[in-house]
């Protein structure tokens, strides 16, 4: 059936454990396994009603070949949380993914996920954006640099880097930042980014709406000059009070704040058309 071997590739926003509103979306845009691919924005899970099941669900897309995720910053706390070096938060309902009897293979699974991924030739996705100062070829190459150190076989390499990934120092990019000033620079643009100064200078105070007023000499990353957007559509999630707004036909936001009691949303790539179901369980 289908829809007569099209092939559409979707961009969905923060899951965060939604799952309910996850299955309403993949009823909505006529999912076809056969023939369609998703990819996921990061922040698979936290705040929604079902965050292992909602886990387990991308995983087994991800293991199919019919999706692939980037992670976010929801993502790697469960990471540091399931190797004990910080403590679930009542918020986050991720206990159970800790607690759960696949929990070595879930854990596993999602440190091996990347930051960075192309969707196609002139697509690129990230969680929280790319900042100005970077071109898109250089945002995979930083990624790959933290990929491969949460990904170790050595335990140790992972854990301690996930120690050290919290703090907002250093807050502006060099290319002489080295060892795990320079992964936690990374992983913030990557994964906590929202606003920023001309430079790339990035503020973690500030996660209200685009009226709301800033901290001055900072915007929005994306309303910088891009070095990324002039090859690449950028998409990324994270930002939930964006509501999956158009920045420009470059810039992509598809968090709809589902786990807020908005939306969840997709967005297709071959014909820019986005997909929006309100969350069932809110």
């Amino acid at each position: 059936m289908g829809h007569q071997n099209v092939r559409y590739n979707y961009v969905i926003g923060d899951v965060q454990g939604c799952f309910e509103a996850l299955k309403a979306l993949l009823k909505e845009i006529q999912f076809d396994p056969d023939q369609d691919f998703i990819w996921f924005a990061g922040d698979l899970v936290a705040r929604g009603e079902n965050s292992i099941g909602a886990l387990r669900f991308i995983k087994k897309l991800v293991d199919r070949g019919v999706a692939a995720t980037v992670l976010g910053n929801h993502d790697l706390n469960l990471l540091a949380c399931a190797r004990g070096i910080k403590k679930v938060k009542e918020r986050d309902h991720t206990q159970d993914v800790i607690d759960a009897i696949d929990s070595d293979d879930l854990i596993d699974w999602l440190r091996k996920q990347p930051l960075c991924l192309f969707p196609n030739e002139h697509t690129i996705l990230t969680h929280a954006g790319i900042p100005c100062i970077w071109t898109a070829s250089q945002t995979a190459g930083f990624a790959k640099e933290v990929e491969a150190v949460l990904a170790a076989e050595d335990f140790a390499v992972l854990d301690g880097f996930l120690k050290d990934m919290y703090g907002t120092e250093p807050d502006l990019w060099s290319d002489d930042l080295t060892g795990h000033q320079r992964l936690r620079t990374i992983t913030n643009y990557l994964t906590r980014m929202r606003l920023t100064d001309q430079y790339g200078r990035l503020e973690f105070s500030f996660k209200d709406s685009l009226d709301d007023p800033m901290p001055e000499g900072f915007q929005p990353w994306f309303e910088y000059v891009s070095n990324a957007a002039q090859t690449h559509q950028l998409f990324f999630g994270h930002w939930a009070a964006l509501q999956g707004k158009t920045i420009n036909p470059q810039i992509q936001n598809v968090d709809g704040g589902c786990v807020w009691g908005n939306q969840l949303i997709a967005y297709r790539l071959e014909d820019q058309l986005s997909f929006r179901v309100n969350n069932p369980v809110i």
